[in-house]
Order: C-alpha cells, then structure tokens, then sequence
C-alpha cells in the first residue's frame, strides 16, 4: 500500500495487488459466499466498487475451494472482474465452540456436521486456491466478555499462527 495522505490516525492511499491497484478508503462489498447477494459484477462496477470481501470458511466448505478455483478462481465464480480480499473464516470458525490448540483448530460445519481442521497453513492454502488478492491470516476471535488471560492467549495465538 501507499500511503499518499494523513490525517491523524486515518490515512488514505493506494493498495497494490498482482491484479492492479485501488484506492483507499474503499468501498468493499460482502460477498460471503462469492458473490454480492443481488447485486450482479456489472451493478458493483457501477457504483464505483473496485474490491468484494469473501469468506473462506463458507467457501471452502460450500461449494468447496476446489469448485472455486475449477471455475477460475472467485472472480470465475462470480463474474467478478475487480479485486478480492478474503477473511481468514476465523470469527465463523470461532463462533462454532471449536477445539483450539496452537496448530488450529477443529470444527464442525454448519451445512453438514462434517469434521474440518483449519490451520494457519490451510486457511492461506485455500484463500490463494480461491484467487483472493488480498488475504487475511487465519486468528482466534475469542468471545466477549472474557477474562484477560483469555484474551492475551487468543492476541499470542494469532501472532504465533501469522508467524508461520
């Protein structure tokens, strides 16, 4: 990213990708499951969006990462043309009562009860199979309220798995 103004904290710039670039701040779209719920790539491009957000723990499980990246990535997928960035599936995975260890974590899909296990390695593994431009590490989104130690666990497992 360049950074080409400030103003106190906020700044605003230019994001680079191997797609190309957009400016920041930025208008970005969820598309949880790939696409925008009804709105279609060429109406996103016309309000001016120029990045959609995507969610790994739903795609990878619905329709799996595999079909995704078949059809060309997300941008395949959805005839969407413009940047992706995709969160890790962590807040999902973690709203699950999932079983956490330093490797990742294990959990339950909700379309199906199967059994998945996410780490650090995979949830970057599967956000780059999907074509996302931008990629967010897999972090532990502990639940609030709790207690300090709680959350000092969740902030060190987080750096420790973006570490890796």
């Amino acid at each position: 990213m360049t950074v080409e103004a400030r103003d106190g904290a906020a700044r605003a710039g230019v994001v680079h990708t191997a797609r190309g670039s957009f400016q920041t701040p930025a208008f970005m779209p969820v598309g949880t499951r790939g696409s925008v719920k009804a709105v279609d790539a060429a109406d996103l491009e016309a309000v001016g969006a120029e990045v959609v957000l995507g969610n790994t723990y739903h795609l990878m499980l619905r329709p799996g990462a595999d079909v995704v990246a078949a059809l060309g990535g997300l941008g395949g997928f959805s005839g969407w043309k413009g940047h992706t960035l995709t969160d890790s599936g962590g807040f999902q995975v973690f709203s699950l009562n999932p079983k956490v260890d330093d490797e990742g974590v294990t959990f339950r899909s909700i379309y199906d009860g199967s059994t998945h296990r996410l780490t650090p390695q995979s949830a970057v593994a599967v956000q780059a199979a999907i074509g996302a431009d931008i990629q967010m590490v897999l972090d532990v989104c502990s639940s609030l309220p709790s207690t300090p130690e709680v959350i000092r666990l969740a902030l060190d497992r987080t750096a420790l798995w973006a570490e890796r």
